[in-house]
């Protein structure tokens, strides 16, 4: 389920999140990252997992990948023709040496703030770079 995003004031940027593996499909974020998220106002209950699929790369103009291999496996299915730009989000857009976002699951509560610290982090650089801001 797409969502249109809202940074200081700016509306019309429609985002989806979506893996590479068919993992958890259906199933609502894990509520250590909602509770994590909605601490900082971002409500995500309405959420669901689904996998990436060939419209995503004729519908978005980004596809931002967390890591290395979904960023491989991403473009091991990325149509002929698509006009998506298919990055490693963090290495494009992040402000720290940090390049793949870790994947919290097996950790702690401080796991999950840290991804969210790198996502808003490389969001807000995201909008700045590709002006979308103006």
């Amino acid at each position: 389920m797409a969502s249109t995003l809202k940074i200081k004031g700016i509306e019309g940027i429609e985002v989806d999140s979506a893996g590479t593996a068919a993992y958890h499909i259906g199933n609502p974020p894990d509520p250590r990252s909602q509770s994590a998220a909605k601490a900082r106002g971002i409500e995500m209950s309405h959420l669901r997992a689904r996998q990436v699929s060939t419209s995503d790369f004729l519908e978005f103009d980004y596809i931002l990948a967390m890591d290395a291999q979904n960023l491989q496996d991403l473009l091991d299915v990325k149509p002929n023709g698509s006009k998506a730009k298919v990055e490693l989000f963090l290495d494009q857009y992040g402000t720290t040496n940090v390049k793949e976002v870790p994947d919290p699951y097996y950790g702690g509560e401080a796991g999950f703030e840290f991804v969210l610290d790198l996502l808003e982090d490389a969001c807000q650089h995201f909008v700045e770079r590709e002006g979308l801001g103006k």
